[in-house]
């Protein structure tokens, strides 16, 4: 089942060319409440609808370094610090946009932005301190997640060790286009991975490359605890603009379309703007003097 948030905050589930809209006010109540929801009697056709960000999450764990062959091309640069697995922080959930939104680049900010194609896990029920052999529980669907980053930032971020402003800022978050629940997905670990730029291939790869399984990654931050509807990430792959031989070649820039897929789950796809166009009455500070 493919489940959708759309126009003006619906919930629906898609079913064929048509959307079915269910009776809950979002779609975090939707998992709080186990699914276990009416349907309105409401329909659409699924091609007349607007696609919003599937979800709301009341916590995103942002982990990293699951993909060995993310690390590997960082040496191209010589990034400061190995990307390894266990690495995690939480995302800035105001940051999340949706299908088609528009990704704004804060020029004054950054030059240097950066795509990084990811599998997110939606969480289905509460828990803390489970085994992998119970994660599998507690996945309630698979969605897209594309991690924008300003690399720039971010050195200067991992100089202390951590980084988040670099992967946070307004917009950096697209996730979508909807969640997928697991018996349509199947094995996450048999998943092709595909972002393309303008139509450009960029980024290759396949969710069996993890060093880590997602059953694992979820079961080793359940320590923190997980509510119904939190978005745990798994890390991105090798192809990122940033460990290329070019990379300012290859940084995001105004007028870019970024299409991130992933096989069973669909395609996100998001237009780069300006600062001005997103943001016409605003003026940032240049946090680079």
């Amino acid at each position: 089942m493919r489940l959708i948030t759309y126009d003006d905050g619906r919930v629906g589930r898609v079913a064929g060319d048509e959307v079915v809209q269910l009776d809950v006010p979002d779609m975090r109540t939707y998992f709080e409440l186990g699914g276990r929801v009416r349907e309105t009697g409401d329909s659409a056709p699924l091609a007349a609808v607007t696609l919003r960000a599937p979800l709301a999450p009341r916590k995103f764990f942002h982990t990293a370094g699951n993909f060995r062959e993310h690390h590997e091309e960082s040496k191209n640069v010589n990034w400061s610090h190995p990307v390894l697995p266990w690495i995690v922080f939480f995302q800035n959930v105001d940051a999340i946009i949706g299908p088609d939104d528009p990704i704004v680049y804060p020029e004054p900010l950054t030059n240097e932005l950066d795509y990084e194609l990811e599998l997110a896990v939606v969480i289905g029920k509460a828990g803390k301190f489970f085994s992998p052999a119970e994660a599998q529980d507690y996945i309630a669907g698979y969605l897209i997640f594309n991690d924008i980053t300003a690399r720039d930032i971010q050195r200067e971020e991992m100089k202390s060790g951590v980084f988040c402003l670099s992967k946070s800022i307004d917009t950096f978050c697209p996730i979508g286009p909807w969640i997928v629940t697991p018996d349509e997905v199947g094995d996450p670990a048999d998943l092709n991975m595909r972002l393309r730029v303008n139509g450009e291939l960029r980024q290759e790869s396949h969710t069996g490359r993890m060093s880590v399984t997602v059953a694992e990654i979820i079961s080793h931050y359940s320590p923190m605890g997980y509510a119904p509807g939190d978005i745990i990430s798994t890390g991105t792959v090798s192809g990122v603009a940033g460990f290329s031989d070019d990379p300012f070649a290859n940084y995001l820039k105004p007028g870019d379309i970024v299409e991130a897929e992933i096989e069973k789950v669909g395609v996100l796809r998001n237009p780069i703007v300006s600062w001005a166009e997103g943001h016409p009455d605003l003026t940032p500070a240049d946090d680079r003097s």
